[in-house]
């Protein structure tokens, strides 16, 4: 959940808090879907670990009404086809290779949204439901819940917002497979000798966005944005204290005729401890494209995609669709 979806945000380095206003929305801030005219769907792929990890992106998200809309999207990172040599050895002590078995491990998350416009003029929220389903084949399983909040504020060319994720925290409640456990508790010695722990809390997380538009006239508009991506901890974040660490983001987007999209951004600045001790500033740079045609828009990013990535960079796609162009 930490990853982020949308090719188009990748290539801003994620500071898009303030300004969504789409399908993708349900994830970066639930508030943004207000402005949506019509139905929208997207989707994302991207690879991981020279393709040994998958992770898939689906959503969707149409108004209720003018004043509210709703959403749904489901997220998946796997790897799948591992080998699992537990048995490899007999009851003999011979080594057959019959016993290898294959298995898949993933992490899913399933999100409901419902965003609503106050009273107040350009003021609106959202909350998320989330539902977190983690398998590792037939070793253990979980169950996990939790809940967003976003706000954003919209006044002339500029947007404000603010995203607390896992505000009630979230947890999940692992149920471990006892009999395959023992079946490798002495495989070797002073390891694995207790089942793990069967409960995980996720904290809550904090973004505040800011983003402005400028008219550059003859259809053309630059956006700047920026994120301050705050956890309730000390982190090698810029900033960081006892009580919270602060990473900030920074992005831009050149918009010409609303067909044409280039994007960059710069986020994840990291104070880097070096072999000699030494400590240096880190930070990411991140580029993206983008092409618009009657309701269909297709965006690429060169990214480290949340630094997970075994890779440098990665390169992301993502595909989005305005229900309106079948009207």
């Amino acid at each position: 959940m930490n990853i982020g979806v949308d090719a188009a945000a990748f290539g801003m380095a994620n500071a898009v808090v303030a300004q969504t206003q789409d399908v993708n929305s349900v994830y970066w801030n639930p508030a943004g879907l207000v402005h949506l005219e019509d139905g929208q769907a997207a989707a994302m792929h991207a690879s991981y670990f020279a393709n040994i990890a998958q992770y898939d992106y689906a959503a969707f998200a149409q108004p209720i009404d003018t004043e509210s809309a709703w959403g749904i999207s489901v997220i998946r990172f796997g790897v799948d086809d591992i080998l699992n040599t537990t048995q490899l050895i007999d009851s003999q002590g011979n080594i057959d290779y019959n016993r290898i078995s294959k298995f898949s491990t993933a992490d899913y998350a399933f999100t409901l949204s419902y965003a609503r416009k106050l009273k107040i003029p350009g003021f609106q929220y959202g909350i998320n439901a989330k539902v977190i389903r983690r398998t590792i084949g037939d070793f253990a399983n979980s169950w996990g819940f939790g809940f967003d909040l976003g706000l954003q504020w919209d006044r002339d060319d500029w947007n404000f917002g603010l995203m607390v994720r896992d505000i009630t925290t979230t947890y999940n409640v692992w149920a471990i497979n006892e009999e395959a456990f023992k079946s490798i508790q002495g495989a070797v010695a002073g390891q694995n000798q207790e089942l793990p722990e069967s409960t995980e809390i996720t904290a809550p997380k904090a973004q505040f966005g800011v983003s402005r538009e400028f008219d550059l006239h003859n259809e053309t508009f630059l956006r700047v944005s920026g994120n301050l991506n705050m956890q309730f901890t000390k982190t090698n974040d810029i900033l960081a204290t006892d009580v919270v660490s602060i990473d900030p983001a920074l992005g831009a987007e050149y918009n010409y005729t609303d067909l044409i999209f280039v994007r960059a951004g710069l986020g994840n600045f990291q104070n880097v401890t070096q072999i000699d001790g030494s400590r240096r500033l880190g930070f990411q740079p991140n580029i993206g494209i983008g092409f618009k045609y009657k309701g269909i828009q297709i965006d690429y990013a060169l990214t480290d995609l949340g630094d997970q990535s075994a890779a440098l960079y990665s390169n992301i796609f993502s595909v989005k669709v305005d229900f309106s162009i079948f009207r």
